[in-house]
């Protein structure tokens, strides 16, 4: 497995994961991942897995009927009795439950939409090849979204991040220790964050031979496959070539050879790692916001999106397959350009502009 690329690597992690989960739903609940597979991504289908063991979760405790039966005893046709008020209970029992650990768990409004819309995508499939009569589904209403503020880097905020990441003068002694080992790599991770708007996953995934210091891009693979070069300025060449210069004098271990961003044991570094580095620094500059690798991607696209005014580029560039979705994330920046624009034509020459020319 090692030979593989990172992404080849995690897809057959998350499959072996799926299969696993799969077996834990009602025997029919196969057909339904198979006739996804071609569509979806390994990720998505172990979203809908999770998603599917809660839901039947929910009739094993909740349905007077579904109580009697063991989870591997649900049949389809069980599926094809229930109601939207049965749904809509079960969008109630959402907001506040206990998992199989007695834990608490609260779900937010966007938590139960992608539940609610798992359970839509499931009833859809097998009405739409005619093995439910009914579709009950179809007729919940998904919760209303209220919109987040998006949190973001300003500017200054920015420069004070990297400063601290080449710096550390705030860093805690313990902290500072390990400081003296990564700041190189750290400097170069993030300013590659804050000067490209890619992803953590797509970050952690970069190879060596993705980076192409001559032409200033980077490979790298998008949700769903896609495989694109995204570009980068002299700030983040820099970085780069100076981790590069790092790197280049480590020993990976064994199947980690490849990997551009090495952890202190010499491996690839994980997500998880990245978002603690990030908190790590950002808590120092801005403690108020709580800013995460994806809240580095927002501000890219901030500072991208002033500068170009081109929404269609900013889509393009953090690789949106809808530009619906990356004007939602900009609304009010759309707002503010439209309001700056209120002045910009004049009908009839002012008073003041007749006094200026003389």
């Amino acid at each position: 497995m090692s030979k593989l690329a990172y992404y080849e690597q995690k897809d057959i992690e998350n499959i072996k994961k799926l299969r696993v989960m799969i077996k834990e739903l009602p025997p029919f609940c196969v057909d339904f991942f198979r006739g996804i597979e071609p569509r979806t991504s390994s990720r998505t289908r172990i979203a809908y897995a999770y998603d599917l063991s809660i839901f039947f979760g929910f009739l094993s405790k909740e349905n007077p009927f579904f109580r009697k039966l063991d989870r591997m005893e649900i049949r389809l046709e069980h599926l094809d009795e229930l109601t939207v008020s049965d749904l809509e209970e079960y969008m109630e029992y959402l907001k506040y439950r206990f998992n199989e650990n007695n834990q608490e768990i609260i779900n937010k409004e966007r938590g139960i939409m992608r539940k609610i819309s798992s359970l839509k995508s499931f009833y859809n499939y097998f009405y739409r090849n005619e093995k439910l009569q009914n579709n009950p589904a179809a007729l919940v209403q998904l919760p209303k979204l209220h919109e987040k503020e998006i949190i973001r880097l300003d500017i200054d905020e920015v420069a004070l991040l990297l400063d601290e990441v080449e710096q550390g003068e705030s860093l805690t002694d313990k902290q500072k220790t390990f400081h003296n080992k990564t700041k190189i790599r750290d400097l170069a991770l993030l300013t590659l964050l804050l000067g490209t708007g890619i992803r953590v996953s797509e970050c952690v995934g970069l190879d060596i031979d993705d980076v192409d210091l001559k032409n200033g891009g980077i490979h790298i693979h998008r949700k769903g496959g896609k495989e694109v070069t995204v570009y980068f300025g002299f700030e983040v060449e820099s970085a780069l070539q100076d981790y590069l210069d790092e790197r280049f004098g480590i020993d990976a271990m064994p199947g980690h050879d490849k990997a551009l961003f090495l952890s202190l044991q010499k491996k690839r570094i994980n997500v998880r790692s990245v978002e603690n580095l990030v908190k790590k620094y950002a808590k120092i500059v801005t403690p108020l916001k709580k800013i995460t690798p994806h809240k580095l991607r927002s501000t890219y696209g901030t500072n991208l999106y002033r500068e170009t005014g081109d929404i269609y580029l900013v889509a393009d560039v953090l690789g949106h397959s809808d530009v619906n979705t990356t004007k939602k994330h900009y609304a009010a920046l759309e707002d503010e350009r439209r309001r700056s624009a209120r002045n910009k034509v004049r009908l009839r020459e002012q008073p003041e502009d007749n006094h200026s020319e003389k």
